[in-house]
């Protein structure tokens, strides 16, 4: 299997030992395996409001969602600390944690998260690896790379994995081709490389919008192409691509065929996952670990 393909452990070398054990636990133990990750992001109720759990009210219970993780055979699943504390005691050990160290709600303009938990809350939760939201390009980015540095080397002294959700935001984003574009989500993956993340969640890219700077506004490229623009734009940091709001089953496929044969690492898919019916959603996770194998490792 090429490197490009698939970013094998052998591949972090330059990672700590503590953090290559608990990424080959991520990578390898559990979800579909082969160097690839199936993350159940979990933190929409804290960043969306239980709005998204509208669709099927099953969503809106923990319990039922890290049974999904399970029973679905996800790699890992990400909680902000409340849920974590509260939920994943019931099932320590028999899913991986990601836990959210940073967040806010969607009420305010501010384009800021701030820190709702710390690297010792993920020790003392047993997680493999952490997640931070980074603004890229909003106006409060100074202050938001600063905490970020501090999350980051307190991960490194104890050898937890940084996964930064980045995520292009404000007026000056969309001046130039909008948060979507590939000139911006190209822009995070870098970002979150530069900065030291260790895998880097983004949304898969659009085309440039207008205002966009040059080439990228006037780049051609289809989905794949764009896709794997990204995934060398960051590097050694592992890409997984997000899968936003629901979709139709051939689409949600269509997009997890052609982000993986783009070079990701993996997936986090969360709402089109579980705001689907539990056999409709268990039946889509087996497809989806499917296509996760086949770009996998040999």
């Amino acid at each position: 299997m090429s490197q490009n393909k698939t970013k094998k452990i052998d591949a972090l070398g330059h990672l700590s030992a503590g953090k290559r054990t608990r990424l080959h636990r991520l990578l390898y133990q559990f979800g579909p395996g082969r160097g690839t990750m199936l993350v159940l992001p979990y933190d929409q109720g804290l960043e969306h409001g239980p709005i998204d759990f509208l669709e099927n009210p099953d969503s809106g219970d923990p319990d039922h969602i890290l049974s999904l993780a399970i029973e679905g055979g996800f790699s890992g699943v990400a909680l902000h600390l409340g849920l974590a504390e509260k939920y994943y005691p019931r099932v320590a050990g028999r899913i991986p944690l990601i836990l959210k160290l940073n967040g806010k709600t969607s009420i305010p303009e501010k384009m800021f998260s701030t820190l709702t938990g710390t690297i010792e809350d993920a020790i003392r939760l047993g997680a493999d690896a952490v997640g931070y939201t980074l603004y890229v390009g909003s106006p409060d980015q100074d202050q938001d790379i600063r905490q970020f540095r501090e999350v980051r080397q307190e991960a490194e002294r104890f050898g937890l994995p940084v996964i930064v959700w980045a995520y292009p935001r404000g007026r000056a984003v969309d001046a130039r081709g909008g948060k979507d574009g590939l000139y911006a989500v190209d822009y995070a993956a870098r970002t979150a490389e530069e900065l030291g993340a260790d895998a880097v969640k983004v949304n898969p890219p659009a085309r440039t919008g207008p205002g966009g700077p040059a080439p990228y506004a006037d780049l051609d490229w289809d989905a794949a192409r764009r896709a794997r623009k990204v995934v060398e734009s960051a590097g050694r940091c592992l890409v997984l691509f997000s899968g936003g709001e629901k979709v139709g089953d051939r689409d949600l496929l269509d997009n997890a065929r052609l982000l993986m044969g783009a070079g990701a690492t993996g997936l986090i898919f969360g709402r089109n996952f579980w705001q689907r019916p539990w056999n409709d959603a268990l039946a889509m996770a087996g497809e989806v670990r499917e296509i996760l194998l086949a770009h996998g490792e040999s």
